[in-house]
């Protein structure tokens, strides 16, 4: 599209992300890979919550979390989600919809290795989405389990990624009056090849 130019130049969305995400680096003041994660549950209800996007592939998304979760549940039933990256100091967002699949091999190993230790103690002391009694309670179970595990505990099966592969992935930029500028890509599955066109704001 002959429009499309500047920040939304480019013809690999994937590509055109990772570029966006790393301005947004340099720009953010806290968590600039945060995304809100929408999922629906078995009756249709939908929910949403911020996660820290850990990864952009080539052809998906990635992030980790425990499989033990609401989230994780909802992901494992619907096979589908979507989310949105909003960057106020740059004015720009990205949403994304597609399918969904586990990431529980050696690159889930990796990323839950290069943690620090405390937060790979905190996934295994986190009964995630179950109820609470106190932080004391939740406190006590991650000192129990430091002694337990060491100073190199590896990934518990119950925690590990997702990936999702869109099917749709829409770039927005803040224009002046609300004129913003939007451009969505969009294809029929993952084999297909994409098409962009530019949306009214």
């Amino acid at each position: 599209m002959s429009d499309r130019t500047g920040i939304f130049a480019g013809d690999n969305p994937f590509e055109l992300a990772r570029q966006w995400l790393s301005e947004a680096e340099t720009s953010e003041v806290n968590d600039p890979n945060a995304i809100a994660l929408s999922t629906v549950d078995a009756s249709g209800m939908p929910n949403a919550r911020m996660v820290l996007l850990k990864d952009i592939e080539d052809a998906a998304f990635v992030f980790y979390t425990n499989y033990g979760s609401a989230k994780a549940q909802e992901l494992d039933s619907a096979e589908k989600a979507a989310f949105v990256m909003h960057w106020k100091s740059l004015r720009r967002q990205i949403r994304v919809r597609g399918h969904v699949s586990r990431e529980s091999g050696p690159q889930a190993d990796d990323y839950f290795a290069s943690r620090s230790l405390k937060s790979r103690i905190g996934a295994w002391a986190s009964k995630q989405s179950q109820p609470l009694g106190s932080r004391a309670e939740l406190l006590a179970e991650s000192a129990k389990l430091s002694l337990k595990l060491g100073t190199n505990p590896k990934r518990p099966e119950f925690w590990g990624g997702y990936r999702i592969t869109p099917i749709e992935v829409e770039f927005w930029a803040d224009g002046a009056f609300r004129l913003h500028d939007r451009f969505r890509w969009t294809r029929k599955d993952q084999d297909s090849p994409w098409s962009v066109a530019r949306l009214n704001p």
